[in-house]
């Protein structure tokens, strides 16, 4: 996927704005690490961000090397990587949602659920994407409905919606 060992999607570009080439990015998360300075890896090649402006629904980027809109139309659906080694560090006690990802979801009878295939964020908070033997399972991460958390077991409790 990249030249980076281990790459962390910290975005992806959905859409262009204007005339100059300013991409749409989603964040993966907080959108903390879509900061002036910040180098992705975006479409294989480096490219700094030179400007980065939060809305609503996201944030708009100006990237080096893409100054018209033809430009960053060919970025629409690029991700923003990063190397893990240039994440900032999470405060103590604290995790990437991404590192959620591979974990085995229990149940609280300690029955195997499945595994968590990925995840994204809504308005109200991130889901993860559990995949079972029937199919996949969406469980939001929260206390309600994740109860129970241990990375380095790699183990997480779901109560699943009803």
């Amino acid at each position: 996927m990249s030249d980076l060992p281990d790459p962390v999607t910290i975005g992806v570009v959905v859409g262009t704005h204007g005339v100059r080439g300013s991409v749409r990015v989603r964040p993966s998360g907080s959108g903390d690490h879509l900061r002036e300075g910040v180098s992705p890896l975006v479409a294989g090649l480096r490219r700094a961000i030179r400007r980065s402006r939060p809305t609503p629904k996201g944030f708009l980027l100006d990237l080096q090397g893409i100054t018209d809109r033809p430009s960053a139309v060919g970025l629409k659906g690029e991700p923003l990587l990063l190397d893990r080694s240039e994440l900032d560090s999470p405060d103590a006690g604290a995790f990437y949602v991404g590192d959620l990802v591979g974990v085995t979801a229990m149940d609280e009878a300690g029955e195997r659920v499945g595994e968590v295939k990925e995840t994204f964020e809504t308005a109200a908070h991130e889901v993860l994407v559990i995949r079972t033997g029937a199919g996949d399972l969406f469980v939001p991460f929260t206390m309600e409905h994740v109860p129970g958390l241990d990375l380095k077991a790699g183990r997480l409790i779901v109560r699943p919606p009803e």
